[in-house]
């Protein structure tokens, strides 16, 4: 059964906060970021989030924490739009939305908000530092939730919608993803 959850998953500096906030707002639906939650838990422990993310390798309690928070939300909560790596996993009956960038335009895009400090979970000096810090990220989490769930978080099936964010404007993929999910919902009324 459809409710009234959109997940948001996606690569490193495809959008997703943005858009998963653009979303909830049109919708007046609530917004949670677990990438927010990571960055809290990065910073309680004192680590950059990459550092985390390698951590999270072999301290599974730092995924476990993130996903029965999010495995919670979803059965208590309706009207909700969460951008998330594994939502998507833990809310099946919800909306699934995945976001794709390629490297290179990703780096730039978080190397931008590096150096304008609107991305303060970030470090780099450089492109290529920022760069390399994403290729690591990808291939920890990759690594991290093959070994826990035995899921592939950037697989297309896994999702109702994949949208390459490279040349569309935010606009057009917040409108984009009113739209199917729109449509999504109202396939479950007619059924």
């Amino acid at each position: 059964m459809k409710r009234e959850l959109i997940t948001i998953a996606g690569s490193l500096g495809s959008g997703k906060s943005s858009t998963a906030k653009a979303v909830a707002q049109a919708l007046g639906y609530r917004h949670f970021s677990s990438g927010d939650l990571f960055r809290k838990i990065a910073a309680e422990r004192g680590e950059s989030v990459e550092a985390t993310n390698i951590s999270a390798e072999a301290q599974k309690d730092i995924d476990y924490q993130v996903d029965e928070l999010l495995q919670k939300m979803g059965k208590e909560e309706d009207r909700l739009v969460i951008d998330s790596r594994m939502a998507w996993h833990w809310m099946p009956e919800s909306f699934r939305v995945f976001l794709f960038l390629d490297l290179d335009p990703a780096a730039e895009r978080v190397f931008q908000d590096v150096l304008n400090k609107t991305r303060v979970s970030e470090h780099g000096q450089s492109l290529e530092e920022v760069r390399a810090s994403i290729e690591r990220r990808f291939a920890s989490e990759q690594k991290r939730y093959m070994a826990l769930y035995g899921v592939n978080p950037t697989d297309p099936k896994n999702f109702d919608l994949v949208i390459d964010t490279k040349n569309n404007s935010l606009d057009s993929v917040v409108q984009t993803v009113l739209e199917k999910y729109n449509a999504w919902r109202v396939d479950e009324i007619r059924a």
